[in-house]
């Protein structure tokens, strides 16, 4: 294991070590109470990461589908969010090698984006022009997103979107918390950059 700060069992919070114990023993109704409890979670950074409505919806089913058949292995290195946390950042790769082996292109729909997880609600206190300035902003901002590298755009995903500590995403893309910071600057230089209409 890489410099991730792991964590040891005895700071996974003990209903969800009975609730991941039941699970292994095969208990459905525990099993679907841990989907329960993570299914928002997985599906939001999978979204985030394809950009994809769908393609999030499918790759949630299989990332449970690699939860119950690898949480026997589960042995409280991680808090179990970030151990299933991995588990996305990992199928979400795969899933993006496989789209690149076929030359898939526009991967991300920013209509779609905005409309499930960025669309703004217009006030009576909300100016119109100032409403749709910070749309434009939101549109900006996720263009540029689409164009950072998957590992760049999933360590800011992790940090500035799901607040994840250093450690967690270090262990959620099983590299040196080094190499998290490295790309985090990378990605918002980027992104600044974009920003400011330094990049052509």
């Amino acid at each position: 294991m890489k410099n991730a700060g792991a964590i040891s069992w005895s700071e996974v919070d003990s209903r969800e070590a009975a609730l991941i114990a039941r699970c292994v023993e095969g208990d459905e109704s525990a099993c679907a109470d841990l989907v329960a409890a993570h299914q928002r979670t997985v599906f939001n950074l999978a979204f985030h990461l394809l950009g994809d409505r769908d393609e999030a919806l499918d790759l949630s089913q299989e990332v449970f589908l690699r939860v119950f058949r690898t949480l026997s292995r589960f042995r409280g290195q991680s808090a179990l969010r970030t151990w299933i946390y991995r588990i996305v950042v990992n199928q979400a790769r795969n899933r993006q090698r496989w789209w690149r082996r076929r030359r898939r292109a526009d991967l991300v729909s920013l209509d779609d984006h905005l409309k499930h997880c960025g669309e703004l609600e217009a006030t009576s206190e909300v100016l119109p022009d100032r409403l749709l300035a910070s749309k434009e902003t939101a549109v900006r901002i996720w263009a540029a997103m689409e164009r950072l590298p998957f590992d760049q755009r999933t360590a800011l995903v992790l940090r500035e979107i799901d607040g994840l500590r250093y450690e967690e995403i270090a262990y959620s893309l099983d590299v040196a918390v080094g190499t998290v910071k490295s790309r985090l600057t990378r990605a918002r230089q980027a992104l600044r950059e974009e920003l400011l209409g330094i990049r052509s």
